[in-house]
């Protein structure tokens, strides 16, 4: 662990790395994004709909005046506040719906479908002043602050920018009915919004890569960590070829096994030797019970003498039978032929029947 801590981390970070990751809450989101996009769903509803809200507020405040004769009591207060309630989340529904399904949206964009309570744990570890000093001056809070100056620096600088070009505009308004005055009013500050929400959007686009890059670069791995999870899910490669040499001395053992019972070896003459079996009526083919190069082509060798197995030396039958036939299976038939010569001069020899 140790050496652990003075490795670099220069390496992307394993798909286990980011689910784990991803698991805790730690995901690639900016705040930004949702805000503006809110903000913009908000101001568009409000413009476009604007006469919608109107004639439903004017309507209210109609039927709240009209009946102000009407006294206050602990028995009418609760049917005047239901009846408020439903005409307010009346037209003021739709509105609030918009809002949450373009919030969702925005957030479904950047992270998908994701839930995760473990971001909701407390952490004994925020409540340290050395953590909290650390975080203070990090680079992410450094580019959150440079976000607050900016935002506050183009909608300032939007608004002067559209007012002092109103301002001759302005003063004529004095004569101008409250119809007209709000309307006028309305149109500024729509376009002072507009115009804001746009440069907003460019910044907060910008954000959500620095947002990203700053995910990335805090789940890259050391090249130790990158061997550790190796292990972990593949197994430790010291192990592994462990359990591969012992299946592969079993599978020798099970196939030296089965040539005191073969028919005939087949040798190349000395570095290869292949042991065939074939039991008419149960068999398609002759069969290769057994095969090796160099020191257990020898041991083969061995072992059929040692218990009276014919071997037949024939240099272009054993490289074909060691090349195309692995131990269990079949000779292919464009080896019928050389075969089946072979195997009938050991049952000349056998006094067998072929």
């Amino acid at each position: 662990m140790a050496e652990e801590s003075f490795q670099e981390r220069t390496e992307e970070a394993t798909p286990r790395r980011l689910e784990e990751a991803r698991k805790k809450g730690q995901v690639a989101k900016s705040r930004e994004l949702p805000s503006v996009a809110v903000l913009m769903a908000g101001l568009m509803t409000l413009f476009w709909g604007s006469d919608f809200f109107y004639r439903h507020f004017q309507g209210l405040f109609e039927f709240y005046l009209s009946n102000l004769r009407f006294s206050l009591s602990v028995d009418n207060m609760p049917t005047l506040f239901w009846l408020m309630l439903t005409q307010y989340l009346w037209f003021l529904g739709p509105f609030l719906f918009i809002l949450f399904a373009v919030a969702f949206f925005a957030n479904y964009l950047q992270i998908g479908l994701f839930f995760s309570t473990e971001a909701l744990a407390p952490k004994f570890s925020k409540l340290n002043p050395f953590e909290g000093i650390k975080r203070l001056f990090s680079l992410s809070s450094w580019v959150e602050l440079l976000k607050a100056i900016l935002k506050v620096v183009i909608v300032g600088w939007v608004a002067f920018s559209i007012i002092a070009k109103e301002l001759p505009r302005i003063t004529p308004l004095l004569d101008q009915s409250p119809g007209q005055i709000l309307l006028y009013t309305g149109n500024i500050s729509f376009d002072i919004f507009w115009k804001s929400c746009l440069v907003m959007m460019f910044l907060a686009a910008m954000d959500y890569l620095f947002q990203r890059w700053e995910w990335q670069r805090s789940l890259k791995m050391t090249k130790q960590e990158v061997k550790e999870e190796y292990k972990q899910t593949e197994g430790d490669p010291q192990v592994k070829a462990r359990i591969r040499s012992i299946q592969r001395e079993m599978a020798r053992r099970r196939m030296m096994q089965a040539v005191p019972e073969a028919d005939v070896v087949i040798t190349n003459p000395t570095h290869l030797a292949v042991a065939l079996k074939y039991e008419t009526g149960k068999m398609p083919a002759p069969m290769v019970v057994a095969k090796g190069a160099g020191v257990i082509a020898e041991k083969i060798k061995e072992l059929a003498s040692k218990h009276s197995v014919p071997v037949i030396e024939n240099k272009p039958v054993a490289q074909a039978l060691y090349k195309l036939v692995e131990v269990g299976q079949s000779i292919p038939e464009s080896l019928y032929h050389a075969v089946a010569e072979i195997l009938a001069y050991v049952y000349r020899l056998k006094n067998k029947r072929p």
